[in-house]
């Protein structure tokens, strides 16, 4: 079983508990980022929206049954009010719970049903190498992107491209991007960023940020960079679980290969995943 279907098998179970992306990571013996990168790359949906997005499908069919308490209804939700989750509910659904039990759903489609994941083979299985890998240092351009908008991280590299040759200190001449923290809706920080060898102030609008040393494994993306997300879900969703190892708490690393061309996206780089050992 993949992690992401023992996600949603934990989700449906438990889906009118208390779900958080911690406490859902810690039943799939997971780390949060892992299990958010994994779901995301997957279903193209974030753990919590995907959760908030069934919660308001099962609430929408209690409406439709004819409930009449729409509190206990927004309760078992997982709101704490009738106002909370009417505008929730009303945000999605396009309209008021009121007006959706006495009138049913104005677009059916906006019901989200519970996802069945099935084994992609669009991308192969991937293989790995394993390196122990030194601390260093980089410096780079930091922004918070949602999975749902990664389309604007080629925007946040053409903005970073022109800075590389005037930071001091550079150690090679491939760029690297970093995979940082992650929130409960999905949000992470991506840096773009090149080595190096100095502790002099970054400059301005620059981040220095250190990456531990640590034991990585590394996957060859040879494919154009638009089609990452598909080795990322092989990675995160098929690989770890099958090898039965965990993701460590260091950055993951899109290093480049010297020949990438930022012209046309093509020329390779490799994913480096830290374990956690």
């Amino acid at each position: 079983m993949s992690l992401t279907d023992r996600a949603l098998w934990v989700i449906e179970r438990n889906l009118g508990a208390p779900l958080s992306l911690a406490g859902l990571a810690d039943a799939c013996a997971v780390t949060r980022f892992h299990l958010a990168h994994a779901f995301a790359d997957v279903t193209g949906r974030s753990v919590m929206e995907y959760v908030r997005l069934r919660r308001l499908t099962e609430s929408a069919k209690l409406l439709a049954d004819g409930a009449d308490n729409i509190l206990q209804v927004a309760l078992a939700s997982g709101y704490g009010s009738h106002e909370a989750f009417t505008r929730a509910f009303r945000a999605h659904f396009k309209v008021t719970p009121v007006r959706y039990r006495r009138d049913g759903p104005p677009d059916p489609c906006a019901l989200v049903e519970p996802l069945a994941i099935e084994v992609r083979h669009e991308s192969e299985f991937p293989a790995a190498r394993t390196v122990a890998a030194p601390a260093f240092q980089v410096l780079g351009l930091v922004a918070t992107h949602g999975f749902g908008d990664v389309t604007r991280i080629p925007a946040q590299w053409r903005a970073f491209g022109p800075q590389i040759e005037a930071i001091p200190e550079r150690v090679g001449a491939a760029p690297l991007g970093l995979m940082l923290d992650i929130d409960d809706d999905g949000r992470f920080s991506y840096a773009c960023a090149v080595e190096v060898a100095g502790a002099d102030r970054p400059p301005r609008g620059l981040h220095r940020l250190r990456v531990p040393a640590g034991t990585y494994a590394v996957f060859p993306h040879r494919g154009h960079v638009s089609e990452l997300n598909r080795t990322y879900a092989a990675i995160f969703d098929r690989w770890f679980p099958a090898r039965g190892e965990r993701l460590g708490p260091a950055p993951v690393l899109e290093r480049h290969d010297p020949r990438f061309d930022v012209r046309t996206g093509r020329g390779g780089l490799e994913i480096w995943a830290p374990l956690a050992r």
